[in-house]
């Protein structure tokens, strides 16, 4: 299929592209994370903050990565595959993807692409929510099911959850039969992340945070992260990050932007981990020297 109009040519030497998917056909509750990709850019470039990770990577700097502004979808039947397609033709220039979305469901097409590129892909997903539904309100492809989705089909090699806090029964059963490793909060040890193998994909879904860190969800599930154990967790994964998501921001649920701002925080960290992982592989640092 042709693929949805994106300024392909701005990519120039990036290993990174940010792209946006703003889409909530999937959400089952409320719309509003549609209008996420446009949030948390206004967030990332505000004047009230600077684009240096914490761990001293200046992402300010030209060719380190490139945003290629939001999917344009053609058509509403096709939302998926256009993300797939997409997805896919960055990761042939061997890019490094990472998506905003929009709702959860957008990680399934993303992985389906992944997975012709990586034959053992790792998912480290942050929620609340397993996402694992076979079916909710008679739909196979909301933002409840796209993981049901990915491990029946033997897209990945691991899923790993945490901060899941909200699980029903047949969640459970669901976990049980694809052997997902689900951390659930009760249960916290964010220190079995770091063993994590490579190649990994982070999908942080906002509501894995509790509701007091980023309110601007639509699912607010009180008792979940705080945006400090994400961040630590990020920073400190062995593992190699080949792409990422950050989805089920909603705007119109926000407090004073705030949940935008943890999102913008959160890619920052992001984009710095994998940037200080490509330029190791390449004996190079994207870190200032020290003096």
């Amino acid at each position: 299929m042709n693929h949805p109009p994106l300024p392909w040519d701005a990519i120039g030497p990036a290993e990174i592209a940010l792209i946006g998917v703003p889409l909530d056909d999937g959400s089952s509750f409320l719309r509003g994370p549609a209008e996420a990709p446009r949030a948390i850019r206004a967030a990332l470039h505000s004047a009230a903050s600077n684009l240096w990770s914490e761990t001293g990577v200046d992402l300010g700097r030209k060719g380190l990565w490139a945003d290629l502004g939001d999917i344009r979808f053609t058509s509403p039947q096709h939302c998926r595959a256009e993300i797939e397609s997409v997805v896919d033709r960055l990761l042939t220039k061997r890019l490094r993807p990472i998506l905003l979305g929009g709702d959860h469901a957008v990680t399934y097409p993303a992985i389906r692409a992944f997975a012709r590129h990586y034959r053992r892909l790792t998912v480290l997903q942050f929620d609340a929510h397993p996402d694992l539904y076979d079916r909710l309100n008679g739909r196979r492809f909301s933002h409840a099911s796209p993981f049901a989705r990915i491990m029946e089909e033997r897209l990945i090699h691991r899923l790993v959850q945490v901060g899941v806090r909200s699980v029903t029964g047949h969640q459970r059963r669901q976990a049980q039969k694809f052997a997902v490793d689900m951390i659930e909060m009760r249960r916290l040890d964010l220190a079995l992340l770091r063993s994590l193998e490579s190649p990994l994909y982070v999908s942080v879904d906002l509501d894995a945070l509790d509701p007091a860190c980023a309110p601007g969800v639509s699912h607010q599930e009180p008792g979940g992260l705080s945006s400090r154990q994400v961040i630590d967790t990020i920073q400190c994964l062995d593992a190699r990050i080949v792409g990422a998501d950050i989805v089920e921001l909603n705007p119109t649920r926000d407090t004073n932007g705030m949940t935008a701002v943890v999102a913008a925080k959160l890619l920052k960290e992001l984009l710095g981990k994998c940037l200080i992982d490509s330029e190791t592989d390449a004996g190079r640092s994207p870190r200032p020297t020290a003096p």
